[in-house]
């Protein structure tokens, strides 16, 4: 019960910054000029909210048994079939995230250093490649399965290419940081970095 808890106070409170900087003034800026530290605000924010909501739809997929509205149990989502039509619903819910993921990265602008395009370039290349991975997975479970070890391999398929996409949001962070020495404090000092790192570090 604990990690749940804890993902939803800290997604909470990198919602609470990103609703503040919005508050602020905050707009499509895709294609603007900004500055490092903004541009670093905006991005560590939308990809600390991407990773509280993909978090989420992994706690789903790990407790399918989920109580219905008479409080009795969803038998259907234990059988081979009904356990590979949650983890599909629970990939739609993603790709639907990153699809926002996608559209917060492309709004945070250009920051205003020397390799800023490069470094806005690198995040985009992620995000959308985070959303060609996830839509792959997802499409990976629309045929049916003919057995029940072919069902046990769409799903440990599609099981490690979420934990593969979580695991590379903190990485282009980071590698953004070590790229462009420009960023890498404003990367350091933005609320919402701290926030993913503390998130990530867990």
């Amino acid at each position: 019960m604990r990690g749940p808890v804890v993902w939803i106070l800290a997604a909470a409170g990198v919602l609470l910054v990103i609703l503040v900087t919005a508050a602020i003034g905050g707009r499509d800026k895709s294609g603007d000029t900004v500055s490092a530290g903004e541009w670093a605000q905006s991005v560590c924010g939308a990809v600390g909210v991407w990773r509280g909501e993909v978090e989420a739809i992994v706690e789903d997929i790990r407790t399918p048994a989920a109580a219905g509205a008479g409080g009795t149990e969803e038998p259907q989502s234990e059988t081979p079939q009904g356990r590979t039509g949650f983890v599909r619903s629970g990939l739609e819910r993603a790709v639907e995230a990153t699809d926002t993921l996608v559209e917060s990265i492309d709004n945070a602008g250009i920051p205003d250093t020397a390799q800023g395009e490069e470094a806005a370039r690198q995040v985009s290349n992620w995000a959308d490649s985070a959303h060609d991975d996830l839509e792959e997975a997802q499409d990976s479970l629309e045929e049916e399965a003919d057995s029940l070890e072919e069902s046990i391999d769409q799903l440990t398929d599609a099981a490690r290419a979420i934990r593969a996409t979580l695991a590379s949001g903190a990485l282009v962070i980071a590698d953004v940081a070590r790229l462009h020495p420009e960023l890498a404090v404003a990367l350091r000092e933005s609320s919402t970095c701290q926030a993913l790192r503390k998130e990530t570090s867990r």
